[in-house]
Protein backbone atom coordinates (compact mmCIF):
# COMPACT_ATOMS: atom_id res chain seq x y z
CA UNK A 1 0.00 0.00 0.00
CA UNK A 2 1.43 3.40 -0.96
CA UNK A 3 1.49 6.48 1.24
CA UNK A 4 -1.25 8.96 0.28
CA UNK A 5 0.06 12.23 -1.18
CA UNK A 6 -1.36 15.75 -0.85
CA UNK A 7 -3.73 16.77 -3.67
CA UNK A 8 -2.34 20.33 -3.94
CA UNK A 9 -0.72 20.95 -7.31
CA UNK A 10 2.96 20.06 -7.24
CA UNK A 11 2.98 18.95 -3.60
CA UNK A 12 4.58 15.61 -2.82
CA UNK A 13 4.13 15.72 0.97
CA UNK A 14 2.33 12.91 2.77
CA UNK A 15 -1.36 13.58 3.24
CA UNK A 16 -2.69 13.68 6.79
CA UNK A 17 -6.15 15.18 6.13
CA UNK A 18 -9.07 14.25 3.91
CA UNK A 19 -11.29 17.12 2.78
CA UNK A 20 -14.61 15.45 2.12
CA UNK A 21 -16.77 17.21 -0.45
CA UNK A 22 -19.43 16.95 -3.10
CA UNK A 23 -20.81 19.19 -5.80
CA UNK A 24 -24.60 19.08 -5.44
CA UNK A 25 -25.05 20.05 -9.09
CA UNK A 26 -23.16 16.93 -10.20
CA UNK A 27 -23.34 14.39 -7.35
CA UNK A 28 -26.14 12.77 -5.42
CA UNK A 29 -26.50 14.04 -1.85
CA UNK A 30 -24.94 10.90 -0.36
CA UNK A 31 -21.88 10.78 -2.66
CA UNK A 32 -18.64 11.97 -1.09
CA UNK A 33 -15.33 12.66 -2.80
CA UNK A 34 -12.05 13.43 -1.03
CA UNK A 35 -9.09 15.65 -1.63
CA UNK A 36 -6.08 14.76 0.46
CA UNK A 37 -4.01 17.44 2.17
CA UNK A 38 -0.76 17.83 4.07
CA UNK A 39 -0.74 20.18 7.06
CA UNK A 40 0.62 22.98 4.87
CA UNK A 41 -2.19 22.85 2.29
CA UNK A 42 -5.18 21.97 4.46
CA UNK A 43 -6.46 25.56 4.80
CA UNK A 44 -5.82 26.46 1.15
CA UNK A 45 -7.76 23.46 -0.18
CA UNK A 46 -10.52 23.88 2.43
CA UNK A 47 -10.92 27.55 1.47
CA UNK A 48 -11.23 26.65 -2.22
CA UNK A 49 -13.93 24.03 -1.56
CA UNK A 50 -15.65 26.15 1.10
CA UNK A 51 -15.95 29.17 -1.20
CA UNK A 52 -17.93 26.96 -3.58
CA UNK A 53 -19.97 25.43 -0.75
CA UNK A 54 -18.66 21.95 -1.63
CA UNK A 55 -16.78 21.19 1.61
CA UNK A 56 -18.66 18.81 3.89
CA UNK A 57 -16.03 17.92 6.52
CA UNK A 58 -12.32 17.56 7.24
CA UNK A 59 -11.20 14.26 8.77
CA UNK A 60 -7.90 12.44 9.30
CA UNK A 61 -6.81 10.71 6.09
CA UNK A 62 -7.42 7.28 7.67
CA UNK A 63 -11.12 8.18 7.96
CA UNK A 64 -11.55 9.26 4.33
CA UNK A 65 -14.64 7.70 2.77
CA UNK A 66 -14.23 5.40 -0.19
CA UNK A 67 -15.64 6.94 -3.35
CA UNK A 68 -17.52 4.18 -5.17
CA UNK A 69 -17.99 6.40 -8.20
CA UNK A 70 -21.28 7.07 -9.95
CA UNK A 71 -24.00 4.55 -9.32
Amino acid sequence: MSTPVCSAKGCQESAVWALVWNNPKLHTADRRKSWLACDGHREQLASFLGARQFLREVVPVAEAPDDPGPS
